[in-house]
């Protein structure tokens, strides 16, 4: 059934729904697995991945569907609502659908954006322990990355404290010679921290740490996230963790922690993590979560292993991109995909009207304000203008060989005359459109779109990427700013060119992908840009180099890895009813 969505919270519709959600014993014979491929976790479970791979090992893949959106408004434009309603649409039509979504930071959820469940009748349930943590991965990438900053630490103050002939007796392993100038990592935490990010550490006597700056992140943007978005078993979890560069020598020689000897112990920590969980729409549809999110500063993808198991045990897996088309489409294109080997039949572009308005040129959205009424009115003349970014990503979709479906995300308050233009816009330039009400009433509001979905699902999609493996790093970067993003052309910093060319001189480097970091809210590296602006230069300042998971990532632009808590964040709106212990307030 669907519920009243524009009366009740997220959190009601989610508390009504898990009253007659499947149990983990229930999914297992629903999804045709073994009992010992199901590990409960009270109310929820994990699939253990492994076991399923080697039974269904030759099943042949179901249908792979990928969901994006074009450049969103900083409130999201609904890829996880999308994703979640599509998925109810096709269970209406009686196929056997699933999918595997990205986990939400805890960041986000207590600041402005909130969590990445969807909403409405379009939601992942339940939701509060989706939000609030779920089964633990983050956690657990927390304690694994942190570790690593233990180890250096600490290792930097005993080569301080004591001479070659100590160190070797007490420690077992030869000087490093950290260069505390060039540490690499920094520690990370799980919230939207802005107090911390620049610090100074070994404040106090010879015992206690080297004094020197350090930082945080939050804890969805560590190497260790995007390793487990694209590691393939956990042998290769293992081998990844080993290969992290934290830091480099005075003579600069990477330090890796296969050279601190934590990169075991990291994945002892991280072991659970490679079992996706399993949760359900609000019309119990399996969905698995698994990996986080941060398409602008990391993979920013629903993971690899998600993907292989849902495509075993579904007919049609859903996978979802962050933020829009030229970040997260771009990453699971030439990245994810040239990792998995796996070729997608069909993309979804998520679209909504209000986002379109504000590309050609309506009111500024901000985030925990309400939205001005050019938004919740008919306003045909910035819609006309605003079309064009749609346009720009169904071209950059098409680049890859996909011929995509625009799902116009249809809020309440959008007219028939502003979906119609939509619509037009999006087939006129080659693509399939359907309008959406699923937010509003779930399946029953999809089906047009999920018609629309396995229609093209039986194409024969001509995917291929934007380069070769072996094309040079700059200009790998050049082909994404002029194709991608629409530049010009690239402007490198000094520092980052020669960087940049002593990457491309040393052959370590030539099966690296290139993870480019950028803003989400423009094709620009500018936030404030835009539409589809014309006549401009991508600048790069920086090349950062994550040698576990096998990235360069050019920084186009100031990208920091720790965002800020706001002035009204959704903390002070969260609480706990101490009766029941249930959690209100979320959304």
């Amino acid at each position: 059934m669907a519920y009243n969505a524009v009366e009740m919270a997220d959190w009601q519709i989610s508390e009504a729904a898990e009253e007659n959600m499947p149990t983990p014993e229930e999914w297992r014979d629903k999804l045709g697995l073994e009992k010992d491929e199901i590990i409960p976790q009270g109310r929820l479970c994990r699939l253990d991945f492994m076991k399923i791979i080697e039974r269904l090992k030759d099943k042949p893949d179901g249908k792979y569907i990928e969901v994006t959106a074009i450049t969103p408004t900083p409130l999201g434009e609904g890829k996880s609502t999308t994703s979640c309603g599509l998925m109810e649409g096709m269970g209406k039509r009686g196929v056997n659908v699933g999918g595997v979504l990205r986990q939400p930071s805890g960041g986000p959820t207590m600041n402005i954006k909130g969590t990445a469940a969807g909403g409405g009748n379009s939601l992942l349930i339940p939701m509060t322990e989706f939000s609030m943590g779920l089964t633990g991965d983050i956690n657990d990438i927390m304690n694994a990355h942190n570790l690593a900053m233990v180890a250096l630490t600490a290792r930097m103050q005993h080569e301080r404290n004591y001479n070659d002939e100590q160190l070797a007796r007490l420690t077992r392993m030869a000087r490093l010679d950290v260069d505390p100038t060039r540490v690499e990592m920094g520690w990370i935490m799980d919230y939207c921290a802005q107090a911390l990010r620049n610090i100074v550490i070994g404040l106090g006597g010879r015992f206690d740490g080297m004094v020197m700056q350090s930082k945080f992140g939050i804890a969805v943007s560590s190497e260790l996230m995007a390793i487990l978005s694209i590691v393939y078993d956990l042998a290769d979890l293992r081998e990844k963790l080993n290969n992290i560069t934290v830091a480099f020598s005075k003579s600069g020689k990477p330090i890796t922690t296969g050279d601190l000897e934590v990169g075991n112990a990291m994945t002892a920590w991280m072991r659970n993590t490679i079992n996706p969980t399993l949760m359900c729409t609000a019309e119990y549809q399996p969905c698995m979560v698994h990996a986080g999110p941060f398409a602008n500063i990391a993979v920013g993808q629903s993971s690899i292993i998600g993907d292989r198991v849902g495509l075993k045990i579904y007919d049609y897996n859903i996978t979802e991109s962050g933020f829009g088309a030229d970040i997260g489409f771009e990453k699971f294109w030439n990245v994810k995909c040239r990792y998995s080997g796996l070729k997608p039949h069909v993309s979804v572009l998520t679209s909504t009207i209000r986002a379109l308005k504000m590309h050609g040129g309506g009111p500024k959205v901000v985030a925990g304000l309400p939205l001005p009424d050019e938004y919740t009115k008919e306003g045909l003349e910035f819609l006309e203008t605003g079309v064009e970014n749609m346009v720009h990503h169904i071209n950059t979709i098409r680049m890859s060989g996909i011929n995509p479906v625009v799902c116009i995300n249809r809020f309440h308050t959008d007219t028939d005359a502003e979906v119609a233009m939509v619509r037009k816009a999006a087939e006129a330039a080659g693509a399939r459109c359907a309008e959406s009400s699923h937010w509003e009433n779930g399946g029953d509001g999809a089906l047009e779109f999920a018609d629309a979905v396995i229609e093209a699902c039986e194409e024969e999609p001509k995917f291929k990427f934007l380069y070769p493996l072996e094309t040079k790093l700059r200009d790998r970067v050049e082909l994404v700013a002029k194709n991608v993003y629409g530049a010009d052309g690239v402007a490198w910093t000094p520092a980052a060119e020669a960087k940049a060319k002593m990457l491309e001189n040393d052959p370590q480097y030539d099966d690296y992908t290139t993870m480019m970091v950028k803003t989400h809210l423009s094709l620009t590296h500018d936030p404030a840009v835009k539409g589809v602006p014309k006549g401009w230069t991508l600048p790069i300042q920086d090349v950062l180099i994550f040698s576990g998971a096998k990235f360069l990532c050019p920084c186009c632009g100031a990208i920091s890895l720790m965002p800020g808590t706001s002035s009204d964040p959704a903390y002070r709106r969260v609480d706990v009813d101490v009766d029941s212990g249930k959690v209100t307030g979320l959304f």
